[in-house]
């Protein structure tokens, strides 16, 4: 496969921007390849710049799925950049997409828009600790909630892959409000609680994590957490980031049937835009300006042309069937790589059109089983996909996606590909 233009492209970035990437993880040090540059993509394939062409399977970490260059997105964008291209003063868009995502998501009753989801998860935490007055957040070992100062402890996503658990940069005092624990491990979140309760403000989750590949949570898990934050006055967030339009309209908290107090949105309701969403419960939304004391703004928070897009985006999820037919569409793909899989030393971890290949002989439930994994067979795995014209997410510590854009055939097409590759590797 020719790369030559993709090898150039890189070398010339490398001059201007840190490391050639705006963000490390297209660098693909992780996996021993070097970076691709796209020149375009159209349902669920991308061009790059020497001209191949790559079935898709990470779609902008989750964001298309409805695939690439969606016909009705894009019209609805182009009416809108005609109009103009941002105010700084409201529109009825933002009105107009936050009604849709409140008729859609359980734990919903007001929203605020802002421009990533890492805006979105450090937005909700502050209103968090304003409502409750409290200092300490939980979170859990491999979630990632952004490049927030104050997160980035024991995160997962490509933070996963420097040495430190957190960052250069930050200093210890931001963090020691912080608390990481086991996914999946309800003991120790009962003795912290014990032990620190009274100043909890908050416990943060990935419903379903996806930072550190897709793990899935025991339900009772996520039970005893909505049970335990009611017990001691704290706030329970779902970081819907990734899961949030995807495992349902209502996200992984329909999905499941637990409504947290907060919720962050970012990823599919930008319709491939520059937006995401926090919200929750009147009573704790009412602390934010101008209503309240906690202060939170952007310039290009409910951008009209993100508007637009996430507006199409939802009122095509919204389709009856949509969610039935991805599922199926998912499911038979999973069930062709359960087969080839078997007895491979490969864990398949999926839900719903969410999956992650580990290799690995142990179940993986959480961080520790994650990083006992073996990476260096899956960056071999990578590498050979990407010879035969499949992108997948480009770490060990990501999920991959099926959009509705996936055709039989590419999906049939993938299968047989993993297996020649599993063969070779």
């Amino acid at each position: 496969m020719q790369r030559s233009l993709s090898e150039k492209a890189y070398k010339e970035a490398v001059k201007y921007i840190p490391g050639g990437v705006n963000s490390p993880v297209r660098a693909l040090k992780s996996v021993g390849a070097a970076p691709l540059f796209i020149s375009r993509a159209n349902g669920v394939t991308l061009t790059d710049v020497d001209g191949n062409e790559f079935i898709d399977f990470c779609l902008s970490w989750g964001v298309f799925i409805l695939g690439h260059n969606h016909k009705k997105v894009n019209e609805a964008v182009k009416h809108a950049v005609d109009l103009g291209t941002s105010y700084g003063i409201p529109t009825l868009q933002e009105t107009q997409l936050a009604k849709l995502l409140v008729e859609s998501v359980p734990s919903l009753e007001k929203v605020r828009f802002v421009s990533s989801g890492t805006e979105a998860v450090m937005s909700a935490i502050r209103v968090a600790r304003g409502f409750t007055k409290r200092n300490i957040i939980v979170k859990f070992d491999g979630c990632y909630h952004g490049h927030a100062d104050h997160l980035l402890v024991s995160a997962g996503s490509g933070v996963a892959q420097l040495n430190a658990s957190s960052s250069s940069g930050i200093p210890e005092d931001f963090t020691k409000y912080t608390l990481s624990l086991p996914f999946n491990d309800l003991e120790s979140v009962k003795a912290v609680f014990e032990k620190h309760g009274d100043d909890i403000a908050a416990i943060i989750i990935e419903p379903v994590a996806a930072n550190m590949g897709v793990i899935i949570p025991e339900l009772s898990f996520l039970t005893e957490l909505r049970t335990i934050t009611k017990k001691y006055g704290a706030l329970l967030i779902f970081d819907e980031v990734i899961t949030g339009f995807r495992l349902s309209l209502g996200g992984a908290q329909e999905r499941f049937g637990i409504t947290p107090d907060l919720s962050t949105f970012g990823k599919i309701i930008g319709g491939g835009f520059p937006a995401a969403a926090f919200g929750g419960r009147n009573d704790i939304m009412a602390v934010l300006a101008p209503d309240g004391p906690v202060y939170q703004a952007g310039t290009l928070s409910g951008n009209p042309i993100a508007m637009a897009s996430g507006i199409q985006t939802v009122q095509l999820l919204q389709q009856p069937g949509f969610y039935a037919d991805l599922e199926a569409k998912s499911t038979l793909f999973i069930d062709g790589l359960k087969e080839i899989i078997k007895g491979k030393g490969i864990v398949l971890n999926h839900i719903g059109s969410m999956f992650t290949l580990f290799f690995s002989d142990h179940e993986i439930r959480n961080f520790e089983d994650v990083k006992n994994s073996d990476t260096e067979r899956f960056a071999r795995f990578f590498r050979a996909l990407l010879n035969e014209n499949v992108y997948i997410s480009p770490s060990a510590y990501e999920s991959n996606f099926i959009s509705e854009a996936h055709t039989p055939e590419q999906l049939e097409k993938t299968l047989q590909t993993i297996k020649k590759v599993l063969a070779e590797i």
